[in-house]
């Protein structure tokens, strides 16, 4: 596995092929990733590389880091270690209970028999 690469500032017309051949004038890219939003599928301005070797991303990464792409200057740096996300806490309420369905006895709403 080779080196994987932080992209920044990526041009949203920028198209991860357009990535693959920036970075392959330095070595041989693997993979080029830009990332998209899950709700929308828009790019997200930011993307991921990865090198074949560790001097090839070197020498993108020096290279690359503050040059102008598609009319953006990108922010190009070494990629740090995935960290783990922890859920939002909107996310843990809804799996708690909130808003759910009444189940059982007088379980609420207009059913047009009762009180009026």
């Amino acid at each position: 596995m080779g080196k994987k690469i932080y992209v920044g500032n990526i041009s949203f017309d920028a198209s991860e092929d357009d990535l693959r051949e920036l970075f392959s004038t330095y070595g041989t890219v693997e993979s080029a990733k830009i990332v998209t939003d899950a709700q929308t599928g828009r790019a997200r301005g930011f993307g991921f590389v990865e090198m074949q070797s560790d001097e090839s991303a070197a020498k993108a990464i020096a290279e690359l880091n503050e040059k102008t792409f598609m009319e953006r200057t990108l922010n190009v740096s070494e990629a740090r270690p995935q960290q783990p996300r922890e859920r939002s806490g909107f996310q843990r309420e809804r799996r708690g209970g909130f808003g759910g369905e009444r189940r059982g006895p007088g379980g609420g709403g207009r059913t047009g028999k009762g009180r009026r």
